[in-house]
């Protein structure tokens, strides 16, 4: 498996952990109006990790983060915040499978 250079997409990897835990964060504490919404809709993420040929799985994990936290989203926003609870479990486990799959990929 390939290795990225820390400098080519290390920033773009520290902001999407940092949006990630803004929105773990907003949902611990109650505060869905507070969450960080749109910045996931416009990840960089994604470009750098096709740019930087990521295997397809930790392309697959990404996709599958976004397509939880749109889901967690939108129930909240229709006042669903007990039915997106349920999706947290789902969203940390795949968020710590994305963080780790990541951190081989550094160098």
């Amino acid at each position: 498996m390939a290795k990225f250079k820390s400098s080519q997409i290390e920033e773009t990897i520290h902001l999407h952990g940092k949006w990630r835990r803004q929105f773990f964060n907003a949902f611990a504490g109650g505060n869905y109006a507070d969450m960080p919404l749109s910045e996931h809709r416009s990840c960089t993420l994604a470009g750098a990790l096709e740019a930087h040929n990521a295997p397809p799985e930790l392309i697959a994990l990404h996709l599958r983060f976004h397509a939880l936290a749109n889901e967690i989203t939108t129930l909240s926003q229709n006042g669903l915040g007990d039915a997106a609870d349920l999706l947290l479990p789902e969203l940390s486990e795949n968020a710590h499978q994305l963080a780790a799959a990541l951190d081989q990929l550094r160098d």
